[in-house]
C-alpha cells in the first residue's frame, strides 16, 4: 500500500484538466498534495524544486511538447511519469514510452481509471517484493540486489526507472520460466493493461540496452517466441516451463 503524503504534479496548460485531476486525487486521497505547472519549462522546474512523487504530462503543450519536457526531465530524474494525451494514438504512446514515460492515458479519462493508473506506477516506485529475503541476482558481471533496488553491470550501476526496474524485478524472480505477456502486463502495469503489448515491445528493449552486453544476442533476457518472456543465463533455460 502506498504511503501518504504524496506529492503529485500535473503539467499541463489547460485549466479545466489540473482542476479536474486535482478533484479526483483530492476526494479519494485528501493527504496527497497536487500541484500545477501551466507550461513545460515550470514544469520541469518544478520537478528539480518540489521532487514530486509523480508527474502527469500532457504531450500537447505551445511552448513545449510533452516529449521533449520528457527529454529534458529523464537528464536529472527518474520520477514515474504519466503521460496524458487527447488521441489513442499507438506511435506516439510508444514513442512516450521510449523517451522514459511510465504510463498513459487517453483524454477524456474517467476518475477511477486516472487513479488506478497513478496508484500502479506509485506501487511500482515502492516495489511489491519482500527485500528482507529476496536475495541479490549476481551472474557474468549482472547484479540485481532487490533490497536496494540498484542494477550494476560489470561493477557498474545502471540507472532504470522504476517500471524498468519492476519488469526486471518479475522476470528474475522467475528466472528460467517463460512469463506469458498477459501476466508480465498485469503484474508491471495492472489488469487494464493487459492487451497493451506495446508496453512490452518497448521495455524488454530498453532494458536489453541497458543490461546486456551485446543487446542483439541477449545473455539474460530472452524471447520464448509466442510464448512471452524468460530471463536467465542460457545454460540455465527451462524456456519449458511457463509462469502466469
Amino acid at each position: 500500500m502506498e504511503k501518504a503524503n504524496k506529492k503529485i504534479l500535473v503539467i499541463d496548460d489547460e485549466l479545466d484538466v489540473t482542476k479536474a485531476v486535482r478533484l479526483t486525487i483530492t476526494l479519494q486521497e485528501p493527504n496527497w498534495q497536487v500541484i500545477e505547472a501551466n507550461n513545460g519549462e515550470k514544469g520541469l522546474v518544478m520537478v528539480d524544486a518540489e521532487k514530486p512523487d509523480l508527474v502527469l504530462l500532457d504531450l500537447q503543450m505551445p511552448d513545449m511538447s510533452g516529449f521533449d519536457v520528457l527529454k529534458e526531465l529523464r537528464l536529472f530524474s527518474d520520477v514515474p511519469v504519466i503521460i496524458l494525451t487527447v488521441e489513442d494514438d499507438e506511435l506516439a504512446k510508444v514513442h512516450g514510452l521510449e523517451l522514459g514515460a511510465d504510463d498513459y492515458i487517453v483524454k477524456p479519462f474517467g476518475h477511477l481509471e486516472l487513479l488506478a493508473r497513478i496508484r500502479s506506477v506509485l506501487r511500482r516506485t515502492e516495489g511489491t517484493i519482500s527485500r528482507s529475503t529476496t536475495k541479490p541476482y549476481q551472474y557474468a558481471g549482472l547484479r540485481i540486489d532487490f533490497q536496494t533496488r540498484q542494477v550494476y553491470r560489470d561493477g557498474k550501476p545502471v540507472s532504470l526507472t522504476a517500471t524498468e526496474f519492476r519488469l526486471l524485478e518479475v522476470l528474475a524472480q522467475n528466472a528460467g520460466w517463460v512469463v506469458t505477456p498477459d501476466a508480465l502486463l498485469g503484474k508491471v502495469w495492472g489488469h487494464y493493461a493487459t492487451e497493451s503489448t506495446d508496453y512490452l515491445k518497448v521495455y524488454v528493449h530498453r532494458l536489453r540496452q541497458k543490461i546486456e552486453p551485446d543487446p542483439a544476442h541477449p545473455q539474460f533476457l530472452h524471447t520464448a517466441r509466442g510464448e512471452g518472456y524468460w530471463f536467465a543465463p542460457p545454460e540455465e533455460s527451462q524456456s519449458g516451463k511457463v509462469a502466469g
